[in-house]
């Protein structure tokens, strides 16, 4: 009996043994993601349909990706091995990285996890001269896809997906605080909501995003706490007055930009953003605006938007979303179907735009239509009426009135329009739907399920994830949200994150690592040079009575007079000439001793900052002490534009005047180079300036110069 057991023990073990060594050398095929799913596959990212992958110069990467039983697919790059059939054409490293080796044909780069293989085909050759150029014309490589079921991983990915998960993919709250306190890491009862929820994304705020590497760290704990599908990280970070990251390069805003009449320089705007978002894990910005701001008494868009005029707008726009998509990070354009005409803020009530279709495609919608044309990945909505859209209305659940449907509801603005008459084809976002133009008027789960119907596919910042996801659900068990209503968009989703290489990894890049790139392109000095240089560029010089620029001795005083920011104006002041004197009038009150240090000054610089019809007005206190300084000294008064150009309007017997569209520090250290004669202003009113009785003060365009 003994003997027996001894040898069935000797067996155990040997069978032990063997099993050991074989799950050593088991084949990726056994290999298991996050819900312990089995791979089933092997391909090529570059294969995928949805990935649009352009060679350029002689290198490309290739990444390969395990598709799991579950329809789950991560990248993949441990034990892989890569080949290419002709290493005359081009070889391949054990990275996937392919690079062409100057001679003509065709090689098949293949990738193999030992179970899996999956191929793709590159050709190299003479490409055709550019007209008129002579000599022998440059080889170009290309790739050609493989085809077949096993590519369609986005459809495949779907097909396995739980109603819950796909509602998950088309929720993006925001983390902005958590028991009153700023969210900066990653807390237990956050990464639970992101998968109890199944999570698509979250959105950022400056709350969130302190310094480099805490927000490295943040973003990379977010995507690790996602389940199968990569987050959208999104962050609105259009430069200028709407800028979130607290260690990045403060970019000039974008009417600076249309200031500069420079698609360079607005491309070069948006790549560094870009640049320093992808370096951050941040994966998707909220911008560019591409509003149309016709009016000047909008509260909301201002120096948000890139001008008045449309073209302008169109240019600086599909400009400024190449540079941020060349860098990876998907571009939204904002607030469609324009928010420029407004004159309320629909932070906090509901705007109208009351123009025909017609009207609308010659001037709000045209940027729009350009920007989809270019390529550009989403769409936010605006929570505006336009009637003359979509005439439908709602009860009012604020006060029991009818009111008309806004953009962000409305089937005949989103699918109707944007989708079906202008062909877009990308991801529609909402604007935030916490906003009181939505959230006074409309339940928190009736918006969000308007929103669906209505064609969106992100919905922004619900109010209550709980309650809102539970009354998705609900719609879509009623039949009320129909299966393939919920699986189109779920299906631009995933592509968007597939396109721009939004996938979990199976080994994810260390953190370590992560931080150590931030740091090296967050604030950059590349990055701080393009930043100057737009600010520069956008300096607009409106007014000019032989006060500009100054000539002034070391004796020579110089006072700086404001409230909003004048600290800054006169640092930037005082980095010129030394004999400077700040006043930061609080209330706007001059004491009789500031209004006698200002009598007595050789120079004086006033900086004035509005940003609604009434701190603009003449009635206002602020331009009340503008027009009282002007009136006191004999001494040249320079005014400064510090956000708004239009407040000229309210002091237009002022010497000279400085549009300088923004509150960074870019645009105040231009702003004193100009001044100083150090920086030739060489901007170009993107707005009209009306005067009081309705006409022109000036006119869109002006500029002077020195």
């Amino acid at each position: 009996m003994k003997k027996l057991q001894k040898t069935l023990l000797l067996s155990m073990l040997a069978f032990t043994l063997i099993l050991a060594q074989m799950l050593a050398g088991t084949p990726a095929k056994q290999a298991k993601a996050a819900g312990n799913e089995e791979v089933s596959d092997l391909v090529i990212l570059q294969n995928v349909p949805e990935v649009n992958t352009k060679v350029k110069g002689e290198q490309v990467q290739l990444d390969a990706l395990h598709i799991y039983n579950e329809g789950q697919f991560l990248l993949t790059e441990e034990n892989l091995e890569w080949k290419s059939s002709n290493k005359n054409v081009a070889s391949v490293d054990e990275d996937g990285t392919v690079t062409f080796l100057g001679h003509p044909g065709r090689t098949f780069i293949t990738v193999t996890d030992g179970e899996f293989k999956d191929k793709m085909a590159f050709d190299y050759k003479p490409g055709s001269n550019e007209k008129g150029k002579k000599g022998k014309p440059e080889f170009v490589a290309s790739l050609v896809k493989e085809e077949g079921d096993r590519y369609d991983i986005i459809e495949n990915a779907i097909s396995h997906m739980t109603m819950e998960e796909k509602v998950g993919q088309m929720l993006m709250p925001d983390f902005r605080k958590w028991n009153g306190k700023d969210v900066t890491k990653m807390l237990p009862e956050i990464e639970q909501l992101v998968k109890e929820y199944h999570l698509g994304g979250v959105i950022l705020f400056r709350e969130n995003v302190v310094t480099t590497e805490q927000t490295a760290k943040l973003v990379s704990d977010y995507q690790a706490a996602a389940e199968k599908y990569g987050l959208l990280l999104t962050i609105d970070q259009e430069g200028g007055i709407v800028t979130r990251l607290q260690s990045g390069t403060d970019m000039p805003g974008n009417m600076a930009l249309g200031a500069t009449r420079s698609e360079e320089i607005s491309q070069n705007v948006g790549r560094v953003i870009g640049e320093e978002l992808s370096a951050l894990g941040i994966n998707m910005n909220l911008a560019p605006v591409l509003d149309v701001n016709i009016n000047p008494d909008n509260p909301v868009i201002g120096v948000r938007s890139f001008g008045s005029n449309p073209e302008l707008v169109a240019e600086m726009g599909v400009a400024y979303t190449k540079g941020l998509q060349s860098t990876g990070v998907a571009a939204t354009a904002k607030h469609f179907p324009g928010h420029g005409d407004t004159a309320v803020d629909s932070h906090l009530g509901l705007p109208e735009v009351p123009h025909d279709k017609e009207r609308l495609k010659a001037v709000e919608l045209y940027p729009f239509q350009k920007a989809m044309e270019a390529g550009i990945d989403a769409v936010m909505t605006a929570h505006v009426t336009f009637p003359k859209i979509d005439d439908s209305k709602a009860i009012s659940k604020k006060d029991g009135t009818e009111i008309a449907i806004p953009a962000t509801l409305s089937h005949k603005v989103l699918t109707g329009l944007m989708r079906e008459e202008m062909g877009f084809d990308g991801v529609i976002i909402t604007d935030a739907l916490n906003m009181n133009a939505i959230a006074e008027h409309f339940g928190p789960v009736d918006a969000a399920i308007r929103a669906v119907k209505a064609g969106t596919d992100i919905a922004l910042m619900p109010v209550g994830l709980e309650k809102v996801a539970n009354g998705i659900y609900d719609a879509v068990e009623s039949g009320e949200i129909t299966d393939e209503r919920l699986n189109a968009s779920v299906e631009r989703i995933l592509t968007l994150k597939v396109k721009r290489g939004i996938i979990k990894a199976e080994n994810p890049q260390p953190i370590d690592e992560k931080i150590a790139n931030a740091v090296k392109v967050v604030g950059s000095e590349e990055h701080k040079q393009v930043e100057q240089e737009a600010a520069n560029k956008s300096i607009t010089l409106l007014k000019n009575e032989s006060a500009l620029p100054l000539n002034v001795n070391e004796e020579d005083s110089v006072v700086v007079v404001g409230n909003s920011y004048i600290s800054s104006l006169g640092d930037a002041v005082k980095a010129h000439h030394v004999n400077t004197t700040v006043i930061d009038s609080d209330d706007y009150n001059l004491t009789d001793d500031q209004l006698q240090l200002i009598k007595d000054a050789d120079k004086v610089i006033i900086g004035t900052y509005s940003y609604s019809v009434w701190t603009r007005s003449p009635e206002h206190p602020q331009m009340q002490m503008v027009n009282k300084i002007i009136e006191a000294t004999d001494a040249p008064v320079i005014g400064v534009g510090i956000r708004n150009p239009y407040d000229i309007m309210a002091y237009p017997n002022v010497d000279a005047y400085i549009a300088q569209y923004g509150f960074r520090t870019a645009s105040f250290e231009a702003t004193a180079a100009t001044i100083f004669g150090e920086n030739a202003p060489t901007g170009k009113l993107p707005v009209t300036i009306p005067n009081l009785d309705n006409g022109v003060l000036y006119d869109y365009g002006f500029g002077l110069t020195y």
